[in-house]
């Protein structure tokens, strides 16, 4: 076989168009053994990870485990799929909305409503990756008693695509066509080859809801809809009761599409606290199941596994806790909106001032003081899967190299020790959520600042605000009314496209948009948006990803986006349950197989 013959198949694999035992096969053929072609699979990044979910589900009949009680201190706002603009509120739609398919923690995906995963074999997929035709699990029925059709999945695209409705999806259903074939068939068309077919209508992005409830509510007062707060899905759990910021209740769905689940009767999700309470209520009393994003120092986790009443999972995945430096002016207000695009940062449009910014925190002691397994240190904003991690970038922590660098461009030192240029004052407004672990890097961050005559004046928003959707909060992480901030972004796909488009000029956050973009920091540059169109059509694996690197390479090496650690999912959990976890999905991706021991 040719090398590009084989560099083609295994770019099958990784697109999904080939599965893995198919390549096995078509490798025996050619007289290449099974270990040998697995083998293969794994050192181009092909083959799934250790498994890290948890054991195969159990239960033999549905209902009868009681109630789940699951901790989420960043408590939610909202229960519709499409304005989830922060994981909790993702989370909480997924427990009732249901997508096409998920992501395992190997990367593969997952069936859901869709009756199998398309591939070239099952002719789901077309070799010019110019369309994918999806099966619909047939029986499937809404919480109301309603059916599920292909008409809701179309409603959704028509839906979400809008740009009255303003919604945080939109980017994965805009620039395609979405065609009804039957009552239980559509297909997803592209305008150009596209690799990384699984978005629309998977995972966090592709949870689908009510056509029959939702159609009177389709444009610029999709926000009104009752059922944005009273979600009427086709998951395992039914709608009780939600209060915004605090309480989400729910119950098993005896109608639901799968043998067997849910395996819980009942289902609380209870938001607000802290990370440390939530830990503590797990693995020291035993009073919570399960809690979500400990974002707890290690050494706290580890006092408190301990106790030996549970035990913390971590998932690797493509999560990363980094410092935006906001491209545009916080304090200047154009046509009703501050941070406009229309506007420049003063002191963060000078370079120097950027790369001392980078040059001031101290990764190493974040990792090993701080997050230890749950926040190795690193350079780059794309770190997984290891095919688009790139070998370029690296981080220094110098506090003379700052001073030094800073010297050079003119910034001089004031009476008060601040310095200044032209009027500017480097005194900057920092903020990120309340969370420990943050506040300790805030105040790492101040203290090294300080010494190279930067002030940073520090700023914690209550999580539940600070990761809102709502259009009229001022302190929201999408609005970036601050000079800088901090939190962590997911990666909810094991492909790279939409978490990079989040850098793009078409997904910058605006008044335009209701701060519905993705692109926060407000960063834009021509050969970034080139190279990032250029990879969405791109089908070669290896040239696909030498694109992604040069993306993550642009923008990191612009030190508007500093990374700091990376951010497996990290929870805690008894030691009886078993949830099935992925960090390539949200938490409650697959909540109807979580089970516990009897």
């Amino acid at each position: 076989m040719y090398e590009d013959d084989l560099r083609q198949m295994i770019g099958r694999v990784q697109r999904g168009m080939l599965s893995r035992r198919g390549f096995v096969k078509r490798m025996a053929a050619l007289g290449l053994t099974a270990p040998m072609a697995t083998q293969l699979l794994a050192i181009t990044g092909a083959a799934p990870a250790a498994a890290q979910t948890s054991s195969a589900y159990r239960p033999t009949r549905r209902g009868g485990g009681g109630q789940l009680k699951i901790l989420y201190w960043q408590a939610s706002t909202l229960l519709n799929p499409h304005f989830g603009s922060g994981t909790t509120n993702q989370d909480a739609s997924r427990v009732f909305y249901e997508p096409l398919a998920g992501w395992n923690t190997d990367g593969t995906l997952h069936p859901i409503l869709a009756a199998e995963v398309p591939s070239i074999e099952n002719r789901g997929l077309t070799e010019d990756g110019r369309s994918v035709t999806w099966k619909l699990k047939r029986g499937v029925k809404w919480h109301d008693g309603q059916d599920f059709s292909a008409d809701d999945v179309v409603f959704n695209w028509e839906y979400a695509k809008n740009p009255a409705v303003a919604a945080v999806t939109s980017g994965s259903y805009r620039d395609v066509n979405v065609v009804k074939v039957d009552d239980y068939t559509v297909r997803v068309e592209f305008n150009q080859p596209t690799p990384f077919w699984a978005d629309a209508f998977v995972a966090a992005v592709g949870g689908i809801i009510p056509k029959h409830l939702f159609k009177d509510y389709a444009g610029a007062n999709a926000r009104d809809a009752p059922t944005n707060l009273r979600p009427v899905g086709t998951s395992a759990y039914k709608f009780v009761s939600f209060a915004p910021g605090d309480n989400l209740r729910a119950e098993l769905n005896p109608n639901y599409h799968l043998d067997n689940r849910p395996y819980f009767d009942t289902l609380e999700i209870k938001g607000g606290g802290d990370a440390v309470s939530a830990a503590r209520a797990v693995l020291q009393t035993g009073d919570y199941d399960y809690a979500w994003n400990m974002q707890v120092e290690d050494a706290i986790l580890k006092r408190l596994e301990a106790a030996g009443r549970g035990k913390v999972n971590i998932v690797d995945g493509g999560g990363i806790e980094f410092v935006q430096l906001n491209c545009t002016d916080p304090n200047q207000e154009v046509d009703g909106e501050r941070s406009s695009i229309k506007t420049e940062h003063p002191a963060f449009r000078d370079p120097a001032v950027r790369q001392a910014m980078a040059l001031l925190i101290d990764r190493n002691a974040l990792e090993q003081f701080i997050y230890g397994r749950g926040g190795p240190a690193t350079a780059n904003f794309l770190n997984n899967p290891p095919r688009f991690r790139s070998p370029n970038m690296r981080w220094e922590f110098s506090i003379q190299k700052a001073n030094d660098v800073l010297d050079a461009a003119g910034w001089a030192r004031g009476g008060d020790g601040i310095r200044a240029k032209n009027g500017v004052r480097l005194k900057f407004l920092f903020q990120t959520s309340v969370n420990a672990p943050r506040q300790r890097t805030q105040a790492i961050y101040k203290q090294a600042a300080q010494r190279a005559g930067i002030e940073l004046e520090l700023k914690s928003v209550t999580a539940s605000v600070f990761f809102s959707s709502d259009v009229a909060n001022p302190d929201t992480y999408t609005k970036l009314y601050a000079d800088m901030q901090m939190y962590t972004t997911t990666m909810p796909q094991a492909d790279p496209e939409r978490f990079m488009n989040q850098y793009t000029s078409a997904e910058v956050s605006s008044k335009a948009n209701n701060w519905q973009g993705r692109n926060i920091v407000r960063w834009r540059n021509a050969e970034y948006d080139r190279i990032f169109s250029e990879a969405q059509g791109e089908l070669d694996p290896v040239k696909r990803a030498a694109l992604f690197i040069r993306m993550n390479d642009l923008v990191v090496s612009s030190n508007h986006i500093i990374p700091l650690v990376k951010r497996p999912t990290v929870s805690a959990s008894l030691n009886t349950l078993h949830p099935v976890l992925s960090a390539w999905d949200g938490t409650t991706w697959l909540l109807s197989d979580w089970w516990r021991d009897a």
